[in-house]
C-alpha cells in the first residue's frame, strides 16, 4: 500500500465510521478499487483508531466526566447508595449504559471472530446489508415519537442499542446507524441517540484494537509511514463526521443517507453479482 492509498482509506474510514453508511463496507470496497490486498484486518482496526481518537477529543469533557462517576459510583456501591445517585447523576447512569451496552458486541466477537473475519473477504453480502442500514435509517426515524434524554432512559434502553451495534459487526450494517436507529425506535431524542451511539463505539473500537494489536505493530514495522498517515486521516475526518451528523440530526433528518445506501448499495450489489 502505498501512501495515497493509505490516505484514501483513511478519509473513507474516518467518513464512515460515523456517518450511517457502514465503514466495514466501504472499506472493503475502497481497498477492492485501489487493488489493495490487505492480509487480515490489522489496518483497518488502526484506522479505527484514529476514530476513536476522534470521538474522544470530541467528547472529551464528556467522558472524563463518565470516568470520574463511574468510579465514584463504585464508591456508593460500598454505602449502599448505588440506586440512588445512579438516578441523580446523568454521567453515572451514562457511563454504565456504555458499560451495559458494550456487551452484546464483546460476546458476538468472541463468539464469532473467525466466521467474521471470513465474511470481510466478500463484497455481495456487505453490499446486501447496505441496503438494510438504509431501511432502518428511513424507517427509524418515523418510528421515532419519543424525545427521552439521559434522564428518562436506562440499562434496558442500553442492552437494547448494544443488541444492534452486535449486529453491526456484520459487514455492511452500520454501527452508527443500527445503534442510532435502535435508540430511535425506542423513543430516544435524536441528539441523545446519536451521542450515545459515538460513546458506544469506545469500548467497541478498543476491544477490536487489542484483539488485533500483533497484527498492527507487524504492520507498522513494515509501512510504517502509510499507516500513520491513514491514522492522521481517519482522526481528522472522522473528528468532521461527527460534527456533520451531529447538526444533520438535530436540524434535518437523516434520510440523505438512507438514499446513499440505497444506491450505493444496489449498484455494488449489481456489480459484484455480475461482474465479479
Amino acid at each position: 500500500m502505498d501512501i495515497i492509498q493509505a490516505i484514501i482509506v483513511g478519509i473513507v474510514q474516518g467518513l464512515t465510521e460515523f456517518l450511517p453508511i457502514s465503514s466495514s463496507a466501504h472499506l472493503i470496497f475502497a481497498q477492492e478499487l485501489l487493488g489493495i490486498n490487505q492480509p487480515g484486518i490489522a489496518f483497518d482496526v488502526l484506522l479505527h483508531l484514529g476514530t476513536l481518537v476522534a470521538v474522544v477529543g470530541y467528547f472529551f469533557k464528556d467522558i472524563l466526566e463518565m470516568i470520574k462517576a463511574f468510579f465514584s459510583s463504585l464508591l456508593n456501591v460500598f454505602k449502599g447508595k448505588f440506586r440512588e445517585n445512579f438516578k441523580k447523576d446523568p454521567y453515572k447512569k451514562l457511563a454504565w449504559m456504555v458499560i451495559i451496552g458494550t456487551i452484546p458486541a464483546g460476546i458476538i466477537g468472541l463468539l464469532f471472530d473467525a466466521q467474521i473475519e471470513a465474511i470481510f473477504q466478500s463484497s455481495t453480502i456487505p453490499a446486501f446489508f447496505l441496503l438494510i442500514t438504509g431501511v432502518l435509517i428511513y424507517v427509524s426515524q418515523r418510528l421515532n415519537i419519543g424525545n427521552r434524554d439521559i434522564k428518562n432512559s436506562g440499562i434496558k434502553d442500553s442492552i437494547i442499542v448494544g443488541i444492534g451495534q452486535a449486529f453491526a459487526i456484520i459487514p455492511g450494517l452500520s454501527r452508527s446507524g443500527t445503534t442510532i436507529a435502535s435508540g430511535l425506535l425506542l423513543g430516544l431524542d435524536k441528539e441523545f441517540a446519536a451521542k450515545f451511539s459515538f460513546l458506544l463505539a469506545i469500548p467497541a473500537i478498543i476491544g477490536a484494537t487489542i484483539t488485533q494489536l500483533d497484527g498492527i505493530i507487524a504492520g507498522l514495522g513494515a509501512n510504517l509511514l502509510p499507516y500513520i498517515l491513514g491514522f492522521i486521516a481517519a482522526l481528522i475526518s472522522g473528528y468532521l463526521a461527527i460534527s456533520v451528523l451531529l447538526k444533520l440530526i438535530r436540524e434535518r433528518s437523516l434520510d440523505i443517507f438512507a438514499f446513499y445506501c440505497w444506491i450505493v448499495g444496489a449498484a455494488l450489489l449489481v456489480y459484484s453479482i455480475f461482474f465479479m
